[in-house]
């Protein structure tokens, strides 16, 4: 499994959502900005990650560390606009 195919099942299974994902081949870290994260807890927005990758999330990829933000906590975390 690459950084990029993971990337590309995030933003592919979570509509409009933007990843960033890196990692070694086996242990991965995310980052995910999408505006369906507004409202839920931590849990249920990592579980929308999980739910996109499937059953990788059992096979291909060891470990993956998550962040998830909506657009507005992103913007404020890297003092970026908001679009």
């Amino acid at each position: 499994m690459t950084p990029e195919k993971i990337k590309a099942m995030i933003e592919s299974g979570i509509e409009g959502a933007e990843a960033q994902v890196d990692g070694d081949g086996r242990h991965f870290n995310a980052r995910v900005v999408s505006d369906k994260f507004a409202g839920l807890t931590m849990i249920k927005q990592h579980k929308l990650v999980y739910a996109a990758l499937g059953d990788n999330m059992e096979s291909a990829i060891h470990a993956l560390s998550i962040k998830t933000y909506t657009p507005e906590q992103w913007a404020k975390v890297s003092g970026q606009q908001a679009s």
